[in-house]
């Protein structure tokens, strides 16, 4: 559906079933499960998909090994459980990692890998392969440029990685599939409020500045750690003053050239200097290291590293890399804002999905909202989310889910293997339509970067893709990878997408963007 029939659809007077407010992980995940199901579904998000938090993760599908130690055996069986279903269903997006932990310790690595050991045990059939001992030259091969000094040793095992971004395309594109109406670049700027109730949103399509309404029985909340911002609109057109329920901490995330950690195993550091976690994965021909975990008060659309966090990571990855990296050898830098979540007692009868990290919320107006949680379990997010809906009255006769078998746009390989998610970005990371690409004009004109004319064209027609910043940041992960290089390649790719959409692709505020992502 093309944006012209978006909007259209859009326009009618009609009564939607579900609105959805944000295109992040948990908005895009309900959107396809509730249209899945035969719902009258719309999605409405401010900028573009996966524009915030939802691209800045570490890029890991995984349970969450840091639970164990808390004691939270739920949460870690429920994201392995989820991890398997990820991997099934988007095969060309999110893949098994094997990851090694050093042991610089005599005790680390029977401690560390009991621990692990138990984390096979709890996964059970949904295994991604056997915990491993590594004594201290199987350590060395795995991770050719840890430093060899004091190593005892080391512990494998295995979790995923993914891309994030690609993976909210999919799950846009597919909850499209399934009759859901998803736009980007189309914020909501009020709520439509009827007898006290929450009946619809108001909202503008960002390229006109066309205004427009849409009924609902049911709004979703569902933008990430922006959700006060909605809740207090709710709570100020009924009178009721909301107190905020969410405490942004952000991640830093640095990428340098894979040279500095070779080969197709991660490294898990489970305990720095200040008693964080430290994670250097190979990642799209790169690697990636982070990350760090800061509060903020604020929360800006582009968050940007506070200069002791990158201190931080580097001095951390120079204790275990023979070659320490320095702020040159950074070709991007970027920051997540994390939405954790404070109690809130504002809301009689809240419901918290207790059992995960992701709290569902019910104002008095009939206002859904969800926030917290991972990636891993953006599934059971959405299911927890609907179930609540229909627990609250607001989508009675509910029918059962299916998203546990669905297969994202991209996934039938037809039984060929996945190129790894190591590898360099290219054509691989269509899945099952890169042959569709190879057919598409410029399908042999290279820009830079593993980028053809043909991507950008795909991702014009057939993913929403508006800006230069969409297109380098989101549908070709170029920004997160090297900076420097997708700041040059914005006039070519711009000139390609205003070709195809007619509209201007902001080559200039990319150019900007970009400049920011590298080191100052």
């Amino acid at each position: 559906m093309q944006r012209r029939e978006k909007l259209a659809a859009l326009r009618q007077p009609q009564a939607w079933d579900l609105v959805v407010v944000g295109g992040g992980a948990t908005g895009l995940g309900v959107a396809l499960d509730a249209a899945s199901r035969g719902l009258k579904v719309a999605l409405l998000e401010s900028h573009d998909y996966a524009g915030g938090t939802s691209s800045r993760a570490t890029k890991l599908v995984h349970g969450g090994v840091r639970y164990l130690a808390q004691g939270n055996i739920a949460l870690v069986r429920e994201a392995l459980h989820e991890r398997t279903t990820l991997l099934a269903n988007a095969p060309h997006l999110a893949q098994p990692l094997a990851f090694v932990m050093p042991s610089y310790r005599w005790w680390e690595t029977p401690f560390y890998g009991a621990g692990l050991k138990l984390y096979d045990a709890i996964a059970g059939r949904a295994t991604l392969g056997a915990t491993r001992f590594l004594g201290r030259e199987a350590a060395l091969r795995a991770l050719p440029t840890l430093r060899a000094q004091g190593l005892h040793g080391g512990v494998a095992y295995w979790d995923g990685q993914f891309d994030d971004a690609r993976l909210a395309v999919a799950l846009a594109r597919t909850a499209q599939r399934h009759g859901a109406v998803v736009a980007n670049w189309c914020p909501v700027t009020g709520l439509l409020h009827e007898d006290g109730k929450v009946a619809g949103v108001h909202a503008r399509d960002a390229e006109t500045g066309e205004a427009f309404s849409l009924r609902a029985r049911c709004v979703v909340n569902a933008t990430g750690v922006w959700v006060d911002q909605l809740r207090a609109r709710d709570g100020e057109a009924l009178g009721r003053p909301t107190r905020p329920m969410v405490a942004p901490s952000q991640g830093v995330h640095v990428v340098v050239d894979q040279a500095f950690l070779p080969g197709r195993h991660a490294l898990m550091v489970p305990r720095t200097a200040d008693g964080r976690v430290l994670f250097g994965v190979p990642w799209l021909g790169k690697l990636i290291l982070g990350t760090t975990d800061t509060p903020r008060r604020d929360i800006p659309r582009e968050p940007r590293p506070f200069a002791e966090e990158l201190d931080f990571i580097l001095a951390e990855a120079g204790r275990y890399l023979v070659r320490a990296p320095r702020r040159a050898d950074l070709r991007s830098v970027w920051v997540g804002l994390r939405p954790l979540v404070k109690p809130a007692d504002d809301e009689p009868g809240a419901t918290k999905a207790i059992s995960r990290e992701h709290t569902v919320l019910v104002s008095r107006s009939g206002l859904v909202t969800v926030t917290g949680g991972k990636w891993t379990t953006y599934r059971a997010m959405a299911e927890d989310v609907l179930d609540r809906c229909a627990q609250a009255g607001l989508l009675a006769g509910l029918s059962r889910g299916v998203t546990a078998d669905l297969k994202l746009v991209g996934a039938d390989l037809g039984g060929a293997a996945p190129v790894s998610l190591a590898d360099p970005p290219g054509a691989h990371l269509w899945g099952s339509e890169a042959a569709a690409l190879a057919a598409l004009p410029g399908a042999t004109t290279a820009l830079g970067g593993g980028l053809t004319e043909a991507m950008v064209r795909h991702a014009a027609r057939h993913e929403d893709a508006r800006t230069v910043e969409d297109m380098l940041a989101r549908r070709f992960r170029l920004l997160f990878l090297d900076a420097a290089l997708a700041g040059s390649l914005a006039d070519r790719v711009a000139a390609i997408l205003q070709q195809e959409t007619g509209v201007d692709p902001q080559a200039e505020a990319f150019r900007a963007l970009a400049a920011s992502y590298l080191p100052g």
